[in-house]
């Protein structure tokens, strides 16, 4: 009988993983995990300074190869370009965290009811929550196909694509000093990237490419007390999780131990969806 280390399964030594919005407050974390797992980690995101800063405190923490790269994951230039820079420095990728997204950069566009919603704003967050989706999959996930390899895709989405949100919530909640809501744009985005990964599971499982998704509940991240007691109160729980908690799933989804599993989702949201 084959002896099997079940805790050898989650070791991503020797692996490349590249992380899209790697700077964020959940993508920070899920970088941290696999750097801490073993993995050589590419931190992908808008800012060249804040990636090449945080990559060079991974790996001063873990040891691991760690390289930032500024890239727009909605420009096809610099999708490609940042494709070509993780397979000069690592010669192969394993593991793909397509973890970005966006509210833009005027949040009061962003917020706006639905009546009054522009087209330019929501192709603007599509072109990044869902084209950047499906632009860094596309050059990655070829590359995957291309080594023979196989390979794990995991996407990252959001309670909100799987349920509408309950807008009570939102009565006297504030976050980054302003009302929010969660707009139908997000919603729209989140859901397609549910549907996205389980198109990209069936077309590369002949290439043993594994493409799974993390579907996150609400994150603490600096709402006010209101928002967090109504959102509290509508989780089993009974609170918001913390970005901590996301990271075990994905390291899971990124390791062998999870080699039979692909076109699913797991989904971290302190049993909303239960009820």
């Amino acid at each position: 009988m084959t002896s099997i280390s079940y805790r050898e399964l989650f070791d991503l030594k020797n692996k490349t993983a590249v992380v899209t919005g790697g700077v964020g407050i959940l993508g920070k974390k899920f970088c941290d995990g696999l750097s801490e797992f073993g993995a050589n980690v590419v931190v992908v995101d808008l800012d060249k300074e804040k990636v090449d800063n945080f990559a060079k405190e991974l790996m001063n923490k873990y040891k691991n190869k760690c390289l930032g790269i500024a890239c727009d994951v909605s420009s096809p230039r610099d999708v490609k370009a940042m494709t070509h820079q993780v397979i000069e420095e690592f010669g192969e990728i394993n593991i793909l965290h397509n973890n970005a997204a966006s509210k833009s950069d005027d949040l009061e566009a962003f917020f706006a009811p639905f009546e009054e919603y522009s087209l330019e704003k929501w192709n603007k967050i599509m072109s990044v929550n869902l084209g950047g989706m499906f632009l860094v999959a596309q050059a990655i996930g070829s590359h995957m196909a291309s080594q023979g390899k196989g390979g794990s895709i995991i996407q990252t989405s959001s309670i909100y694509g799987m349920l509408a949100p309950d807008h009570r919530i939102y009565e006297g909640s504030y976050y980054l000093n302003r009302k929010i809501n969660t707009p139908a744009v997000y919603s729209a985005s989140k859901a397609a990237v549910i549907g996205l990964s389980k198109y990209l599971a069936t077309y590369w499982a002949d290439r043993n490419i594994r493409v799974n998704t993390l579907i996150l509940g609400g994150n603490e991240s600096g709402q006010n007390e209101t928002f967090k007691n109504n959102y509290s109160f509508r989780t089993p729980l009974g609170r918001m999780g913390k970005p901590d908690e996301m990271v075990a799933a994905l390291v899971f989804l990124a390791s062998e131990a999870s080699s039979y599993i692909t076109g699913q989702s797991i989904i971290i949201d302190g049993g909303l969806s239960a009820w």
